[in-house]
């Protein structure tokens, strides 16, 4: 089994179960918009930063991690839970676009 296929089949089992952690929690009693979805995730790269910012201490609810380390899994967390919700498959799309990435120029030709 590729690589590639090992992340699809991992990433897909992983956020269906972080699915449906969001239902047993409450957090889809009410339907949520895409823009709603996207503004918590916004929401947790905001809190990353706010930890580098800090210094980037350990987490406070898994100390293990860094804040940085600790927010930037809730931003996948919540981006596999809106997928899952609108059945999108966004491994496959990280796949292809990680491939399409290796065909472009440096820096995508961009100063920045």
């Amino acid at each position: 089994m590729s690589v590639a296929a090992m992340f699809e089949d991992g990433w897909d089992m992983m956020a269906e179960e972080v699915h449906v952690t969001a239902l047993d929690k409450g957090w889809w009693q009410k339907e949520r918009s895409n823009a709603e979805c996207i503004a918590l995730i916004h929401s947790e790269l905001s809190e990353a930063l706010e930890a580098l910012r800090m210094g980037n201490p350990p987490d406070d609810k898994v100390p293990a991690y860094s804040g940085a380390e600790a927010e930037l899994a809730d931003v996948v967390i919540r981006i596999m839970d809106m997928a899952q919700r609108n059945r999108w498959n966004i491994s496959g799309a990280l796949i292809e676009k990680a491939e399409f990435n290796k065909s472009r120029p440096s820096r995508h030709g961009k100063e920045f």
